[in-house]
């Protein structure tokens, strides 16, 4: 036998209270007889109540409950082969790792927030394959599409700025990098969540849109940061600011969030754009919007299964619980 919730098996040590409750109930009716008179007399003056009677009524009670018990425990007997299917999409999640979003106007700063959003959407997900991408100048696949959540988050926790070899924000890098890690013969089931300030110097995002729009990918992207500007800082050993990034004139450089460009990506993939809130509303957006997506089946397994006979046990434990009830506690006279 098996059982599908034996911490309920604990509860069968209540029942040595329950006969010692008996016990006591009885011995206390003993001695409140025996103070109102004669023991003898007044047990001939209560025939008409059957110690038989209230001694088997008390015996279904603590057997009704012994089954309730191991109902609640959820006995298993029997199994059978059973295949179980997961349906999802493919989430590939690109972080930008460049040296702007080291920006402190979101704190502690933009690349924690966006690693902090990450982490939430990888938690709401269910069935769905995930994976992370970080680009910088260049891009790469830190975690390929997996249905292991704790690995690809176990990834998300070692992603910092600097791990990208050449600098800058090459966002059509990442939106051509991600769409080869796609399965290349479908045309849906594909979602790339990309996360950035939108400033790419480099290539035409928007251009690497439409050929990821022609692969049926759909892009969701989320801003992080402000638009009036933010300087960059240069951190010490100790992790604290020392400075701030200057250009070759000797100017600070101010780090812009790029929105214009992030809403005409989405807007081209049929995704959307959202900008990063405190209260991360945008992820539940984007969370409903790839559940109401048309879903692929990413594997199936063949399991035992144990058969569910807690029934039988209910079913004796309210037998008896009935009986109890019908059960008086006079005597046929």
């Amino acid at each position: 036998m098996h059982w599908g919730a034996p911490i309920y098996l604990n509860f069968l040590l209540l029942i040595p209270a329950l006969i010692i409750f008996f016990i006591i109930v009885s011995i206390r009716k003993n001695r409140a007889i025996g103070v109102f008179g004669n023991k003898a007399l007044m047990e001939k003056l209560s025939l008409s109540k059957s110690a038989a009677k209230e001694k088997t009524k008390r015996i279904l009670i603590i057997i009704g409950a012994i089954f309730l018990i191991l109902a609640l425990a959820r006995p298993q007997i029997g199994t059978r082969l059973a295949m179980t299917k997961r349906s999802g999409v493919d989430v590939l999640i690109a972080i930008d790792t460049s040296t702007s979003m080291m920006a402190q106007d979101i704190k502690p700063n933009r690349l924690e927030k966006a690693k902090l959003e990450v982490a939430s959407l990888i938690d709401k997900l269910k069935g769905d394959r995930v994976g992370i991408l970080t680009f910088a100048g260049n891009s790469f696949v830190q975690c390929p599409l997996t249905l292991d959540y704790n690995a690809a988050k176990m990834f998300l926790s070692i992603v910092e700025t600097g791990m990208m070899p050449k600098p800058g924000t090459a966002i059509g890098d990442a939106i051509e990098r991600a769409a080869k890690s796609f399965v290349k013969k479908q045309r849906k089931h594909k979602v790339l969540v990309l996360l950035t300030d939108g400033e790419d110097h480099e290539q035409d995002p928007v251009k690497a849109a439409k050929e990821a729009k022609k692969e049926g990918i759909r892009i969701y992207t989320i801003g992080i940061g402000s638009k009036h500007g933010e300087p960059i800082p240069i951190m010490d050993e100790s992790g604290n600011v020392s400075g701030y990034k200057k250009d070759s004139s000797g100017e600070v450089v101010m780090s812009r969030l790029d929105d214009e460009t992030l809403q005409r990506i989405a807007f081209i993939t049929d995704g959307k754009y959202y900008n990063a809130t405190p209260g991360e509303f945008e992820l539940d957006s984007i969370y409903d919007e790839i559940q109401g997506m048309e879903k692929k089946e990413l594997s199936s397994r063949l399991f035992m299964q144990y058969e569910e006979r807690f029934q039988y046990f209910l079913g004796i434990a309210l037998a008896l619980l009935c009986i109890e009830l019908v059960i008086g506690d006079r005597k046929r006279t």
